[in-house]
């Protein structure tokens, strides 16, 4: 770490700064995840019916994203290839922008559907 320091001209109590943070920053990293999956688990503990809601939830999603992965195609073109790309990568992130597209557009259309049963009502 030093040695990239004192290349890019900073100090050494600049370099112990900007380490001491980079540890903070993991610090908080950390208590932010155990944050974001402890305590929702503990209060679906309290309510079982949520946990399930939830597990459908995460079911329904692996579906989605099983049918996207049978849609997505494993083509590597000369430029893609150049970046490493391999076929097994590129069936993946196809995949993943299929599931993009497909949570989007059922979001707008449950937006849409949700606006126009309020205004029926």
């Amino acid at each position: 770490m030093e040695t990239i320091c004192v290349d890019n001209g900073i100090s050494d109590f600049g370099c112990s700064l900007i380490t001491g943070g980079m540890y903070f920053a993991y610090f908080l990293f950390i208590v932010a995840l155990v944050a974001s999956v402890g305590l929702p688990l503990i209060s679906a503990l309290k309510a079982p019916k949520d946990l399930v809601k939830s597990g459908l939830a995460v079911v329904a999603l692996v579906v989605v994203f099983g049918v996207a992965y049978a849609l997505s195609d494993d083509e590597v073109t000369l430029v893609t290839a150049s970046y490493g790309v391999t076929p097994s990568s590129s069936k993946f992130i196809g995949a993943g922008l299929i599931m993009l597209y497909i949570v989007f557009f059922t979001a707008v259309a449950g937006l849409v559907y949700s606006f126009i049963a309020k205004a029926i009502k």
